[in-house]
């Protein structure tokens, strides 16, 4: 061994580590990831050297990374077979720290108000995450350069390092000899080796063995020419990634090469996750580079109503640093996710129009998460066409119908694509609402969740067709001039009875075309939103007060016809006043409202004595 050289890190160069040690890493663990990613660098470079035809020592080496733990030494050893180190590399990528300044770097560290995370990548010191769990750290390189020798790094990680170089025989590559500290000897079980191993670095390209055995057995799929790729290795890695035990719904693996570099492979799963109704916040994709694992279930990576989705991406474009731990939200991620976003919305629209039932079987699993896509300004128009509806001619409530199949269904001149929300089908078909357009054949949308509401409010139309609730559709434009012409009497004394008798209950009163079965209706007055929703939002508002509705009625209804005639008579003995509180209290039920009870329950007894008694008077 030639003479020895010590050197000595800048004066802050303790207080850096600490940073590095104490802050930065929040899982000693990670060094063992760094050191595999660093050796899968050094392989990559050597086999790049050996495809250009260069000269390189030992090119027959097989090329992997190889762990052996010494628990009698309580040692770890991390060696590769890849490009090596000369002395002057060793200096220069050993001690990094030094040669980038630690005031410099300290300087950064203030300007982005303590977050290291930021900024440590710049000075490339992912490898000093070893003395998180390093007492004493032991390095031999044997360069790929013919000629080179080999050369030894020793540090404590306290200040100082030495290098040296030796005339042991070694192979190409680098040994990383790592004296554990007594609280990190638990490092020294093989099964938690491995499972650290297969956590974050399983998809490494070269292989990994932890005493001579083979680790790394799940190929990274995403890196694969997608033509070379069964079905069935789809299926199978799916399952590895979820543990699911049914295969995907169906999958998109793309390989990107600009704006941005990166391959993904994302799977829609069979089943949803969706529990109660409560969308978790726990989604994204696992984020790599270069095969390593970065974080799990990276948000920004996809946006929330592609929550469903499970998968990887995996880019070079992405520094591989020391920030590993803390990725911020930036220009590369913003386009991989715009990516994926166009690219698995295309995906969906292929489903739809080549397998409906497949698209209806997605709809059913995913559209809780899915419809959260309305927020979506850039991807609207596609969104749009992906949503499904059950509709007042679907053949009951599981049939599923498009924007674009409503359109098809259009009556001549109608420029409007109407809805009703309700809790069920049954609601919707029974709603007042829907009455007159029952009546004309014409297709009102059924809204079961209240973000349907939202959702067509946001997007406000379809292909130039607005989107209007039945409640608020004028239906003039029904064309009721065919409707069968019936008696009628004079109802403005009525309605003037009606003011009288429900006072500030109701914000008005008139009467309306839109019922043909039932007697009344109640109108929300705002139009931007249905009675249905304002009871939603009321529930979420914890609201518990009864909003001042219009009181719609029907003037070719019987019992309005008879109230009418008692009130222009002034008949009634109390009862006309009865009946239209009863009326009134019945249509807030229908509108989700419950009126007093008591007072609903003493109406409900008169009417039913004045029915049994009229019924025994004409006996």
């Amino acid at each position: 061994m030639t003479q020895t050289e010590r050197f000595e890190f800048q004066a802050e160069t303790k207080k850096l580590l600490d940073i590095i040690i104490n802050s930065i890493y929040t899982n000693k663990e990670i060094f063992l990831r760094e050191l595999i990613s660093n050796a899968s660098d050094a392989l990559d470079k050597v086999r790049f050297l050996l495809t250009q035809g260069k000269d390189v020592y030992q090119k027959d080496l097989p090329l992997e990374i190889k762990i052996f733990l010494d628990n009698k030494n309580k040692t770890l050893t991390i060696e590769d077979s890849g490009i090596g180190m000369t002395k002057e590399e060793v200096v220069e990528n050993l001690g990094t720290i030094a040669k980038s300044g630690t005031e410099n770097f300290l300087k950064e560290i203030s300007k982005e108000k303590g977050d290291a995370e930021n900024i440590i990548g710049k000075f490339g010191v992912g490898f000093y995450s070893v003395f998180m769990v390093a007492k004493e750290v032991e390095v031999k390189s044997r360069s790929a350069k013919p000629d080179a020798r080999p050369v030894l790094w020793k540090s404590d990680g306290m200040g100082t390092y030495e290098v040296a170089e030796i005339e042991e025989d070694l192979n190409r590559g680098t040994k990383i000899t790592v004296y554990l500290k007594d609280d990190a000897t638990y490092l020294l079980g093989k099964e938690k080796i491995k499972s650290i191993i297969k956590t974050h670095s399983n998809f490494i390209a070269f292989p990994i063995y932890v005493d001579g055995e083979k680790v790394n057995t799940i190929p990274a799929l995403w890196k694969e020419p997608k033509f070379k790729i069964k079905k069935e290795q789809y299926d199978d890695f799916y399952k590895f990634l979820t543990h699911d035990p049914e295969p995907p719904l169906d999958y998109v693996h793309i390989s990107v090469d600009a704006p941005v570099q990166f391959s993904s492979i994302v799977f829609i799963p069979p089943k949803s996750t969706v529990i109660f109704d409560a969308i978790s916040d726990e989604y994204g994709l696992d984020l790599y580079v270069n095969r390593v694992l970065i974080q799990k279930k990276y948000k920004e990576l996809i946006p929330r109503y592609l929550g469903f989705l499970k998968g990887v991406v995996d880019s070079s474009d992405l520094p591989l640093t020391l920030a590993r731990e803390g990725i911020q939200e930036n220009r590369i991620i913003q386009k991989i996710n715009s990516t994926l976003t166009k690219q698995v919305l295309k995906k969906l629209e292929e489903i739809a129009e080549k397998d409906k039932e497949k698209y209806n079987t997605f709809w059913r699993e995913h559209s809780k998460v899915f419809k959260l896509g309305y927020t979506d300004l850039q991807n609207r128009e596609i969104f749009a066409k992906l949503l499904r509806f059950n509709s007042s001619k679907c053949k009951d409530e599981k049939e599923l119908i498009s924007l674009d199949d409503y359109i098809k269904n259009l009556k001549q001149d109608q420029n409007e694509i109407y809805y009703v929300s309700g809790s069920d089908r049954r609601s919707c078909d029974n709603s007042p609402y829907i009455e007159k357009f029952k009546e004309k054949d014409i297709e009102v949308l059924y809204l079961y969740e209240p973000i349907d509401e939202f959702i067509l409010q946001a997007l406000t139309e379809y292909n130039g067709k607005k989107f209007v609730a039945v409640e608020h559709a004028d239906v003039s434009k029904l064309d009721t001039s065919k409707d069968k012409k019936e008696d009628s009497v004079d109802v403005s004394p009525l309605l003037k009875k009606i003011k009288d008798v429900l006072k500030d209950k109701i914000q008005d009163v008139r009467t309306t075309e839109r019922l043909s079965q039932s007697p009344v209706c109640l109108v929300n007055p705002t139009t931007g939103i249905s009675s249905q929703m304002q009871k939603v939002l009321q529930l979420i508002t914890k609201d518990q007060s009864i909003p001042k509705y219009i009181m719609e009625i029907n003037p070719k209804h019987e019992i309005i016809k008879e109230l009418a005639e008692a009130v222009s008579k002034n008949k009634g003995d109390g009862f006309v006043d009865l009946t239209i509180n009863y009326l009134y209290q019945v249509a807030l039920l229908q509108n989700g409202f419950v009126p007093d009870v008591n007072e609903f329950a003493q109406n409900s007894f008169e009417i039913l004595k004045k029915a049994g008694k009229y019924l025994i008077e004409n006996a």
